[in-house]
């Protein structure tokens, strides 16, 4: 279940267009920069500017440097090179997200066509570069600072849908980056952690997020942005990012508010050393590679000569699983589920939600209903129970009954994917942001595509284009769509300006303290935006058990 990448369902579609205008120079505290003009001339993007020093050499596996600097003008007009991770990930995903649409054949064979004729995208160790959307001639614009999704395994900031201009239109000054991944951003060993001064390693993707928002700080008014207006938000591993930036000292007063789309690491219980409750450990992951490398008892050095593609080659599935955050007791005091249960997170206003059908794009790569269970089979109400006693000891029977396990494993099991991985993780975090003293919003999407036939529902990422206005018209788009998008893209640039998602002109949206939602929805015939009161309550409140059974006993491991 783990090691489902929980990415952005991004489309690599080809579009043309004619060769963009450069932008004025920008006088920066790096130097000088030349950007594009966007397809709207007063929206200006900054292309590959870098947040820190190459993550390689003596730096592969270390805190990240400080970036360069330069005096001759820089051209920012080309994103810069993702970070090292597979590029056959994507295949079965992308089919059933092209299929799921209800697209006609020839539809769907052009997409695939097209997407199949195109070489992946280059990778490399060098990859710790940023952009910047901004409006001309902005002045101390709220800040947007997007994580990408892809289950700390895969994505990158130069996906299409996350180059839209709607934020910077509302006068949102965007910024989107990259962050070391997999092996390479999260991946500890002893021999790693002997040699950092501060005796541990992991976590370098957090460092990189770090780094980057240091950045920002440092650099952002240059570009019209406010440094202490500054918003995270993310999607998947992106929010779950989010809530790991709130849970590590390292990240305090670098940010003002935060969002999370679809995710929150309070399920990651990974430790540098020892068990997590089923988590392998971060130095017992490392071991792994170095073993499937042919090292045995390695030295910093001599994992750090290797050729950056030998490493990529022999990670697996399994793997990946470790490649996440860990106790380390330096980035990470608690664990980030401990941390928001004990109200030890940078506590500011939070937006926070799920879609309506999470689990279609990945059940049937992994057809387990419950991130606690490896093995869990169909069965009848009896035989479900037994399994599922263990993880909810109270709540397993009503479980099995509130989606239908022992009658439609499958569908009953997407759902209940869905609920456990995002629902009930979103829903504790905005909670205990509120126990914390934030003020907390909460939502639901449940658009679907228009299509009559369309079978994945309100999926994984499917907000992503609403919030950025980037939807690709060839996929099927309605007039309800358009209502959708302008309400999500007004909301979110509100809580970017003031800490508060209501604006003018914009339905009210109450606070979370009464689990109040606002329901996001289009294609129903129904309000694109309206208020509900205890979305899927029943459902997460019988989940929601697995999760503080977990972290009582890690808490009590740990104490």
């Amino acid at each position: 279940m783990r090691h489902l990448l929980l990415g952005s369902a991004c489309l690599f579609l080809i579009a043309c267009s004619s060769v963009p205008d450069r932008s004025d120079i920008l006088q920066t505290p790096q130097g000088p920069v030349q950007g594009i003009v966007s397809d709207n001339p007063d929206i200006v993007s900054y292309q590959g500017i870098p947040f820190a020093a190459p993550p390689v050499g003596a730096l592969r596996w270390a805190p990240p440097a400080p970036a360069p600097r330069w005096t001759e003008v820089r051209d920012a007009s080309a994103f810069g090179t993702r970070c090292m991770q597979a590029t056959d990930v994507e295949g079965g995903f992308f089919n059933r997200l092209i299929d799921g649409h209800g697209l006609g054949w020839f539809k769907r064979f052009a997409i695939k066509r097209v997407v199949g004729a195109m070489d992946p995208p280059p990778v490399s160790e060098d990859c710790l570069y940023l952009n910047v959307r901004a409006p001309k001639d902005a002045t101390d614009a709220p800040v947007m600072v997007w994580i990408h999704g892809g289950g700390h395994q895969f994505g990158s900031s130069d996906f299409d849908y996350y180059q839209g201009n709607a934020l910077p239109e509302q006068g949102v000054v965007l910024v989107t980056l990259n962050y070391r991944l997999g092996a390479f951003g999260y991946m500890a060993h002893p021999a790693l952690s002997a040699d950092d001064p501060r005796g541990v390693s992991g976590n370098y993707g957090t460092l990189d997020q770090i780094a980057a928002l240091q950045w920002v700080q440092n650099n952002i008014a240059a570009y019209g942005g406010d440094p202490e207006r500054v918003t995270i938000f993310g999607e998947s591993a992106g929010a779950w990012s989010v809530t790991e930036l709130m849970s590590t000292p390292l990240a305090s007063g670098l940010f003002d508010r935060a969002i999370l789309q679809s995710g929150a690491s309070t399920y990651h219980l990974g430790q540098l050393d020892g068990g997590g409750l089923g988590w392998p450990s971060g130095h017992e992951t490392g071991v792994q590679v170095a073993d499937a490398l042919g090292l045995t008892d390695p030295t910093a050095e001599e994992l750090r000569a290797l050729p950056a593609d030998a490493i990529q080659a022999v990670i697996t599935n399994d793997m990946s699983e470790g490649f996440h955050h860990v106790r380390d007791g330096v980035v990470f005091p608690k664990n980030v589920g401990l941390a928001f249960l004990s109200g030890e997170i940078e506590a500011v206003p939070i937006l926070a939600g799920f879609n309506a059908d999470e689990g279609t794009l990945f059940f049937p790569d992994d057809p387990q209903p419950t991130v606690w269970l490896n093995d869990l089979e169909p069965g009848d109400v009896a035989q479900l129970k037994n399994r599922l006693s263990d993880p909810f000891p109270t709540q397993a029977t009503k479980i099995v009954d509130l989606y239908d396990l022992d009658t439609d494993y499958v569908t009953g099991g997407t759902q209940m994917m869905g609920d456990e991985i995002f629902g009930v993780n979103v829903r504790f975090a905005a909670r205990q942001a509120v126990a914390a003293g934030a003020p907390a919003w909460t939502y639901f999407f449940s658009r679907v595509p228009p299509s009559d036939k369309q079978t994945v529902g309100a999926f994984h990422a499917a907000e992503i284009p609403f919030v950025f206005g980037s939807q690709e018209p060839i996929l099927g788009l309605s007039d309800d769509d358009a209502a959708l998008t302008d309400l999500m893209v007004g909301y979110w640039a509100s809580f970017a300006a003031d800490g508060d998602p209501n604006g003018p002109g914009l339905p009210d949206w109450p606070q979370h303290a009464d689990d109040a939602w606002m329901h996001f929805s289009a294609n129903t015939g129904l309000p694109a935006a309206r208020v509900e009161t205890g979305v899927r309550q029943e459902k997460l409140d019988a989940l929601e058990e697995g999760l503080r059974v977990k972290l009582d006993t890690l808490r009590a491991t740990i104490d």
